[in-house]
């Protein structure tokens, strides 16, 4: 849907590319402006061949283009590019895409229909818009981690990182709706994409729940109160989920165990003093998980087993769906691949049906998009090699 748009990123890591991600699967062409040594998220964590996993899990579908930005002329090319694009991303800290001569006010001079995106930590304004800040940062301050406790009330740290991926969602969608509106209106757009606000929304019904009752929970019947809508344990030590919150949903989990004695239950609280919920307790732990998915295949009562990773690749719903998928290169070897659109853009088909293109080599496109883009001539971009602009 998105062919025919260009997308200029500078972002490094993982929340401006995870953003750009998504618009290169729904066909965005997306050059990656590097620094000479690429993006630090290559070196970073686990590696396959000598490149960070975070990074070749996020940077599908894309060109990557080297610019020296501390140089006056890498600068000035970078300029140039940004202003061939429909949309520009950057995720440094406020006024240094300015500095670096890549700035809105810059760009938009030269190019007024830009859609233009600010990606960072806490936004361009306000108290904390110049400290650093990572994911850890970003979900304890939202007051989404206050909502992941343990069995003692403690925060737990997940595994996932929510502010990263869901602020680079958040980013995704505001540059839809901007493009949306530049297709209206012919005007460009500045997007001051907030990691930490972008979680903040996240609480907007825990809020009015804390304003109107004093609660700072959120909504308890969701979170593990009822004793139809909770996780439980199975014979194997492995867990499933009940949600069987509509009343037709409980009476059928009920009747499918032969214990319609339950049925007048369904609300009532998941507490020692509870003889339901003891009983409930202990038949999921008389059947291993397998045995309560297959009866969940049987029964339509919202019950689902909880899945590791290695798990959800052979589930029948990602495998009937193709929502993993094996990218074969010859430089890092197998990728495995998750679509990441929810549309339907699975990596394996790739934009417009074509087969997707494997994560690029630092630089791997310089010349080409320097030459097809800004028309620049070999004997430049040669000279920009030796001298280390490019």
């Amino acid at each position: 849907m998105l062919n025919g748009i260009r997308v200029v990123d500078f972002s490094r890591y993982l929340p401006g590319p995870y953003a750009a991600l998504r618009l290169a699967d729904m066909g965005a062409e997306v050059i990656q402006v590097e620094p000479p040594l690429g993006d630090p998220a290559r070196l970073v964590g686990d590696q396959s061949k000598g490149t960070g996993l975070i990074y070749l899990a996020n940077n599908r579908n894309k060109k990557s283009v080297t610019i020296n930005l501390k140089e006056a002329e890498g600068r000035q090319l970078a300029f140039q590019l940004a202003c061939r694009a429909d949309v520009v991303i950057e995720s440094f800290r406020p006024k240094v895409a300015a500095a670096l001569g890549v700035g809105y006010e810059e760009l938009s001079r030269e190019r007024p229909e830009l859609v233009y995106c600010s990606l960072t930590g806490y936004g361009q304004t306000g108290p904390l818009c110049d400290l650093a800040g990572h994911d850890l940062n970003f979900q304890a301050l939202s007051g989404l981690l206050s909502q992941l406790k343990d069995g003692k009330g403690r925060p737990v740290q997940p595994g996932v990182q929510f502010g990263d991926l869901i602020g680079g969602i958040a980013a995704s969608e505001a540059i839809l709706a901007a493009l949306v509106r530049r297709g209206l209106t012919g005007k460009g757009t500045y997007l001051d994409i907030s990691l930490t606000d972008a979680l903040i929304g996240l609480l907007n019904t825990h809020t009015l729940i804390r304003d109107v009752t004093g609660r700072t929970d959120g909504l308890p019947e969701l979170g593990g109160e009822l004793i139809s809508y909770r996780i439980y344990e199975a014979k194997d030590q492995k867990f499933v989920g009940l949600a069987a919150l509509e009343e037709k949903f409980w009476q059928n989990f009920c009747r499918g165990v032969e214990r319609e004695d339950w049925i007048a239950a369904h609300v009532s609280r998941a507490t020692p003093e509870n003889p339901v919920y003891l009983q409930v307790k202990e038949l999921f732990q008389s059947r291993t998980q397998e045995e309560w998915s297959q009866f969940s295949r049987e029964v339509d009562c919202c019950l689902t087993p909880v899945l590791a990773i290695d798990e959800v690749l052979q589930h029948p719903h990602v495998q009937a769906k193709g929502l993993a998928v094996v990218l074969g290169t010859q430089r890092w070897g197998d990728l495995l691949q998750m679509d990441t659109s929810a549309g339907g853009y699975a990596p394996g088909r790739g934009k417009s049906g074509e087969a997707s293109a494997p994560p690029p080599a630092a630089g791997e496109h310089t010349e080409d998009v320097l030459q097809s883009v800004l028309s620049v001539a070999p004997a430049q971009i040669a000279d920009w090699k030796r001298r280390g602009i490019i």
